[in-house]
């Protein structure tokens, strides 16, 4: 059974190193290191970040955090969703992405973004399973390990808030 908890400090070390597991990929993010300290979770809003457990250890994670800190852009968030690689395809993903779509829309929040490599193919699945569009595409728009790279863009507007 999965529970979906906010995420607390006693989380950090299981996040991070579900996260460290998802640099490695290179199919995940552009960082190359993985952050050393809590102090990492503040660029997502700490109310709309959660874990996922199951047996009482985290085996995914998921966060909301800003697009950008100007006001008429409040309601606009970016997505970020891991799961530990030993849990993958047992729907954590889909909880997950379920339960920040509501919780996200009781926080006032009118669109979710996700900026996701195009090899990432789970986590294009995941996202226009739970009513993302794709609404873009960035070519080379930046490098990893010397290699520039693409990125699909996509978003998922609320139904219930901006409307």
């Amino acid at each position: 059974m999965i529970a979906i908890l906010p995420f607390e400090e006693k989380h950090w070390e299981p996040v991070r190193d579900i996260y460290a597991e998802g640099l490695k990929t290179r199919n995940a993010t552009f960082e190359t290191e993985v952050p050393m300290d809590s102090f990492w979770v503040r660029k997502f809003h700490l109310h709309l970040f959660w874990v996922a457990t199951s047996e009482g250890n985290v085996v995914g994670w998921a966060g909301l955090q800003p697009v950008s800190p100007r006001k008429v852009y409040e309601g606009v968030v970016e997505v970020s969703v891991y799961i530990h690689p030993g849990h993958t395809g047992k729907g954590i993903g889909s909880t997950l992405m379920k339960h920040l779509i509501g919780q996200s829309e009781k926080a006032g929040i009118w669109t979710l973004y996700a900026s996701i490599f195009p090899e990432n193919r789970a986590s294009i699945k995941l996202h226009l399973a739970n009513e993302f569009r794709e609404i873009g595409y960035r070519e080379k728009i930046a490098q990893l390990d010397g290699k520039w790279r693409n990125t699909v863009l996509f978003e998922r507007r609320s139904k219930k808030v901006g409307l």
